[in-house]
């Protein structure tokens, strides 16, 4: 699944269950068997209540192994007028250990009876016996009580007919609506599963570990077509014109992998080399802009097969763009699902930015076909084995085939993104607990996706390529249709390697076949599995410090923490637990040679063959770690850049930026030693180091203009004008030139028109009013449309025909940019009103809320505005959304985590505080505490800084 958090329209965390309640009076069922009955007699509290009342022969989260699923037959008929469905099912089981009852996960579904038969029962048609139903809501579970002891290692099969109305928000078998070019508005049926909402749409063992096959039958009207994972086999005619579409069994795979559609859309189908059938469907009005999809899923499925060396295992694969839809994207086994912007693409409104997105998660929801898909983590809390390496495969095969869209550039950012949350005390580690459904859901964030693929960068880049690409096709070879855990994939990762094989560099070459969990590397023994464990079970990220004394280089690691300093009394403290294994690269000015160790300790030392001017560490940021150079180490590296910059590497020159303002922020490095560092960038002609530099200075310009720090707030907006303005004024208003030219030129002229710079105000405006007077028919080059459209909704008259155009557009590129232009009005009605309208969901989509009220809130005339709302309907929200679902975490970071007063931070504290009374908890409320902390520190500790470094240069 692809997190929207990766873009948000503006690029900017599964409901709350109570505990049981147990009453003192129970009413024994005479039904369950005599050990339950004499387990419950003696501790009658230790079981939850159904709702009748009668006790629940289950007490944990999770389902027990007593019985397994090996094949589900369903058969579903959703009613798009009166939006409910009905449903049957036959479960064939296979008992482990005897049992009595069988525990299935069921949420918000009406079973209307339950039968358990036989094989011989089926064999001889008996009717089977009927079986009395338990519900448990809090655990979203169903007790299936048989009247006889079901008997080890012999199959059985559940029959069970059940109906439910579609739901209303993104989750289970849900409906979703579109409207037609004439206006009407035409509905449709979906699915969307992961983590814990297969449950929502049928009766199941919805945990990732219970694999089995589905054979798929969905009943539809003829004006209709029905998608499911695996391809039609035969559509029987039923009466009252009704239709039956039956599919081929899937493969064996997860309850949360399973998905159907039932829709009026339209297809463009090709063929991939190995012959698999690919087809990209979207409502008619935006089958045109399907095109630019299909070739990239061509191109990229036969990329994997070539990478992996395994075949994609089944015969079709249909990729869908749905009108509403939570995440980005949702990897369902031959039927992946996406919002309509993470896979259409409009070359008349989508942008550079907008490319590389459709491309990217296309990437990522292909390589989970086979990572997630065909190899499944046992549980939850190693989600990103799943997600971190669809993230990470993203970089390999979007290199490969797409080379001119610089992926490799654009993954730094991935990781930059990773250490933003990573540096605070409340991160998490990558494999971490999760029971709930909600602390599940909380676990696709930016630390199972973006920190799981850098890591696993990091260790590409030690093991080399080569040997990486060796050991993950082991890894999915030896657990095809089955699951794992962490320790699974460190051991085909490892290898042994003799003396003799090592290449220049110490990279261990040898073809040998794997033999153990150890790896020579540079003559020193490193078990993959320990060095790996230390970025996986324990959080954060390190501080290497380097000091260089003549030839010799004193290193030291340390946790990295933005907000606490080493004065700070709980300092040490939090250093005691932490300690890596850190694969180290560093270059010098003395040679271009990658010099690697592996730093297992809290301190070392190195020997360099030669004095040298300067080094850097961490080359090409390829290493998950941040640097600070002790002594005059920074200095050295400042002379450089402003004599020759080109010395050293471009990722080099990008990290570089990235580290010092990081180590502001961790009071390591003062604000103008890093502000010095970016002056070199008037020489810059890497487009990424560029973009960098800009994004430090643009986020300290609106942290001063939404804390109204008027006269630093001047001072910024001269510095940048005057010192970018050759860069700025060069820009076209075009389309042209490679992807981060492309990129650069949007940043530049849209922070040029963010600080009133007034020949971009004037062009803007100029296109804006060109645009009007056509009716919105004239094409204005998507990489500036949303500046245009930003400053066109700065007047009333633009604001209300933008909103007028974004009820129109079938664009949904567009829509986004409209949708972005009218947040940034400076007059409050007009944002309030978007808030009304985007709580409605009919003009602005439910999807869209979310990064709505993100938007609004980083308006400095919207930031109280929206946290007020926040505030004051916050039932309202649940009601739209899930306490943990990714929209949720979103309103409540993205309205308040760029406050930065005490005054706000009290606000926020007290208003989570009144939330846990409720009940309610999140982890995203600790993170909010903290950056808000973090950001009243930095205020304090580099403000007067600024001020100062401000009246020296402007």
């Amino acid at each position: 699944m692809v997190n929207s958090h990766r873009k948000l329209i503006f690029h900017i965390y599964i409901g709350f269950y109570c505990s049981a309640i147990t009453l003192p009076k129970i009413y024994i069922c005479s039904e369950f068997s005599t050990p339950f009955i004499n387990q419950f007699s003696k501790d009658p509290e230790a079981f939850p209540v159904t709702t009748n009342g009668e006790p629940f022969p289950w007490r944990d989260l999770r389902l027990p192994h007593t019985a397994i699923p090996l094949h589900y037959d369903l058969l579903v008929h959703p009613n798009l007028t009166s939006l409910d469905f009905a449903a049957s099912e036959k479960i064939e089981i296979l008992v482990r250990e005897a049992t009595q009852f069988i525990i299935l996960h069921s949420k918000d579904l009406e079973i209307m009876n339950a039968t358990l038969h036989s094989e011989e029962d089926l064999r001889y048609k008996k009717p089977g016996k009927k079986l009395k139903v338990l519900s448990y809501p809090a655990h979203e579970q169903i007790a299936l009580l048989v009247p006889e002891e079901l008997i080890a290692d012999v199959r059985y099969y559940v029959a069970i007919n059940f109906q439910a109305k579609l739901a209303d928000g993104f989750e289970g078998f849900y409906k979703s609506t579109y409207r037609a070019f004439a206006g009407e508005t035409r509905t449709i049926a979906v699915t969307d599963f992961q983590p814990t909402e297969a449950r929502m749409a049928f009766p199941c063992f919805d945990e990732p570990l219970f694999k089995a096959n589905f054979t798929i039958k969905i009943r539809r009207e003829s004006r209709h077509i029905a998608l499911s994972n695996m391809p039609k086999v035969r559509t029987i005619e039923l009466k009252e014109g009704l239709l039956e579409d039956q599919f081929e069994a899937t493969v064996k795979m997860s309850t949360y992998l399973v998905a159907y559609i039932v829709c009026d859309f339209n297809s463009v189908s090709g063929t991939t080399s190995s012959g698999v059938k690919v087809s990209i469907y979207a409502s008619p009005e935006k089958w045109s802009q399907t095109h630019y999809a299909l070739d990239t899923s061509l191109k990229l499925l036969d990329f994997y097969e070539n990478y992996f060396h395994i075949s994609y295992p089944l015969p079709k694969l249909d990729l869908v763009a749905i009108p509403d839809f939570g995440p980005g994207a949702m990897e369902n086994w031959g039927l992946i699902t996406y919002r309509e912007t993470s896979l259409l693409f409009d070359p008349k409104a989508s942008s550079a930015s907008d490319k590389l997105w459709v491309t990217e998660v296309i990437a990522h929801e292909l390589a989970h076909q086979w990572f997630g898909n065909l190899v499944t983590m046992e549980w939850w809390n190693d989600i990103w084995l799943n997600e971190g390496f669809a993230t990470y495969m993203e970089l390999i095969s979007i290199n490969a085939t797409y080379p001119e869209l610089q992926f490799d550039d654009y993954f730094l950012n991935v990781c930059f993104e990773a250490i933003a949350k990573d540096a605070l005390n409340s991160s998490r580690p990558i494999s971490n607990p999760a029971e709930t459904p909600t602390e599940v859901q909380e676990m696709f964030d930016v630390v199972s996706y973006n920190k799981g693929a850098c890591i696993l960068n990091m260790l590409k880049d030690f093991l080399t390529d080569e040997k990486f690409q060796e050991g993950i096709t082991h890894y999915l070879r030896k657990f095809s249709y089955r699951n794992a855990k962490n320790d699974d994939l460190w051991g085909s990762l490892s290898n042994s390697c003799l003396e003799g094989d090592f290449i220049s560099g110490g990279f261990c070459s040898s073809n040998s076949k794997m033999t153990s969990n150890t790896l020579s590397f540079l003559k020193e023994n490193v078990e993959i599995n320990e060095m790996m464990n230390t970025w996986t079970l324990q959080k954060g990220i390190p501080l290497v410090v380097v000091k260089q004394e003549g030839c010799s280089l004193r290193l030291h690691q340390e946790l990295f923490l933005k907000g606490v300093f080493r004065e700070d009394p709980e300092w040490g403290t939090l250093q005691e637990r932490y300690l890596w294994q850190i694969p180290l690269t560093y270059s010098t000015s003395s040679s271009n040679m990658i010099h690697r160790h592996v730093l297992k300790s809290k301190t070392d030392t190195l020997e360099l063959p030669e004095k040298t001017s300067w080094l850097k560490f961490n080359v090409d940021s390829n290493g998950y770690y941040i640097v600070h150079y002790e002594g005059h180490g920074w200095d050295h590296l400042i002379t450089q850049l402003n004599q020759n910059h080109t010395l050293l590497r471009p990722k080099d020159r990008v990290g570089l930026i990235h580290d010092a303002f990081q180590l502001v922020s961790a009071g390591r490095l003062t604000l103008d030693k890093a502000l010095d560092l970016t002056r070199y960038l008037q020489h810059e002609t890497s487009s990424p180091a560029l973009l960098k530099g800009l994004e430090h200075l643009e986020l300290l310009y609106h942290m001063m203009d939404r804390r109204n720090i008027s006269d630093v707030t001047e001072n910024l907006k001269h510095y940048i004008l005057r010192y970018f303005k050759a860069m700025i004024d060069k820009q076209s208003w075009s389309d042209e030139g490679s992807i981060f030219d492309r990129l650069l030129r949007s940043a530049l002229l849209k922070l040029a028109c963010d600080l009133n710079h007034p020949p971009c105000i004037q062009k803007a405006a100029e296109l804006f009013s060109r645009w009007m007077e056509s009716s919105g028919k004239l094409n204005i080059p998507a990489d500036v449309l949303k500046i245009v459209y930003s400053v066109g909704a700065q007047t009333t008259g633009g604001w209300n025909y933008l909103l007028e155009q974004y009820g129109l557009s079938m664009s949904g590129a567009e829509k986004n940019k409209i949708l972005y232009a009218l947040s940034t009005s400076k007059h409050q009605e007009k944002l309030v009103k978007l808030i009304k309208l985007g709580m409605e969901g009919k003009v602005i989509k439910t999807q869209d809320f979310a990064s709505l009220l993100h938007a609004i809130a980083r308006n400095p005339k919207g930031q109280h505005l929206a946290w007020n709302f926040v505030r004051e309907n916050w039932t309202h929200l649940l009601k739209k959304f899930d306490l943990g679902s990714f929209a949720m975490r979103v309103i409540i970071s993205g309205t308040t985590s760029h406050f930065s007063s005490k005054d706000e931070l009290q606000e926020v504290k007290l208003f989570f505080e009144s939330l846990k009374a409720q009940g309610s908890h999140l982890d995203i409320f600790q993170i909010v505490l903290e950056t808000i902390t973090n950001n009243i520190k930095w205020l304090e500790k580099n403000l007067n800084a600024l001020k100062t470094w401000l009246l020296v240069n402007v």
